[in-house]
């Protein structure tokens, strides 16, 4: 099994069981004001839950609409935010720390389980702007393998969101696959 939290800097072929955690779901342009609340949400409920640092922010983004997903307007994508858990973290103290944040927003936040399987992944250095360079390198990969997407795109922020330094920028994009 391979490391949640790490990726290559050339885009490999991996593969990922399940995972748990807390997600809320939106519709918005990331950094938005939708996108930024839901962040602030999140990270409100899961801090009580984790006694030691917070996991890296996850996004898992799509459109619906039948256009090339980065040709639609920003303001059309939809997006699960996500936190990952420990195995020991009960249900019944996520629904207590989301009443414990006392913002309405909370109810939003749900228990969540997904399973990626087979995925290709790749370290993107940089802006989030220059992602679709690195997302073209793994196209290119995905078909040289015989693979296409099956699945929701998927980000893991290594840095911290708010980073201006685009050198200090790490985000591991990750899509699932399955052969074409």
């Amino acid at each position: 099994m391979n490391d949640w939290y790490s990726a290559s800097d050339s885009p490999e072929l991996v593969e990922f069981g399940p995972v748990r955690g807390v997600g809320v779901t939106g519709l918005g342009e990331p950094a938005g004001t939708e996108h930024m609340a839901a962040i602030h949400t999140l990270y409100a409920v899961a801090a009580p839950l984790l006694a030691d640092a917070l996991p890296a922010l996850e996004g898992r983004w799509w459109v619906e609409d039948d256009r090339p997903p980065l040709t639609v307007p920003r303001s059309q994508w939809r997006w699960h935010l996500f936190l990952r858990l420990p195995e020991s973290v009960e249900p019944a103290r996520v629904d207590e720390a989301r009443q414990a944040t006392g913002l309405n927003s909370a109810a939003r936040v749900q228990l969540v389980m997904f399973t990626e399987g087979r995925c290709v992944q790749v370290m993107h250095h940089g802006s989030y702007d220059d992602e679709p360079e690195t997302l073209a390198r793994m196209d290119a990969f995905m078909a040289k393998q015989g693979f296409v997407s099956n699945g929701l795109h998927h980000e893991i922020y290594l840095s911290d969101i708010a980073e201006t330094d685009t050198a200090k920028m790490r985000t591991i994009l990750r899509q699932p696959v399955r052969a074409a």
